[in-house]
């Protein structure tokens, strides 16, 4: 098949919607196993802190810079490093999720 720009643009678009499919089995199963546990871990804190009511005024931008700083320091995909902060940035999607969540349960 002929490369054209057409062609070009159709498999980076695969590969970025799909891409996860060609994964192996366990690389895919420690990405989802990383999302669920940052789900776990960050409902847990949240509704830990919804209760208690105390210093809400200095966790929530000490959240948000970790979010940023993790997503700030992406490492090149051939580094060592990649792989960890590759679980780790599985872990910050499942948090936002559940502060997601949170916000839609709260209703606010």
């Amino acid at each position: 098949m002929q490369k054209t720009n057409y062609s070009r643009i159709t498999y980076q678009l695969n590969n970025l919607f799909f891409g996860f499919l060609s994964d192996t089995w366990r690389a895919k199963s420690i990405s989802v196993i990383s999302v669920l546990t940052g789900y776990f871990l960050f409902a847990n804190f949240l509704t830990k802190f919804i209760s208690e009511g105390k210093n809400e005024l200095i966790m929530v931008p000490i959240i948000i810079v970790f979010i940023e700083i993790i997503i700030r320091i992406k490492p090149s995909s051939n580094s060592g490093f990649y792989y960890l902060w590759s679980v780790v940035d599985k872990l910050r999607i499942g948090a936002v999720y559940a502060v997601i969540l949170e916000a839609f349960k709260l209703g606010s």
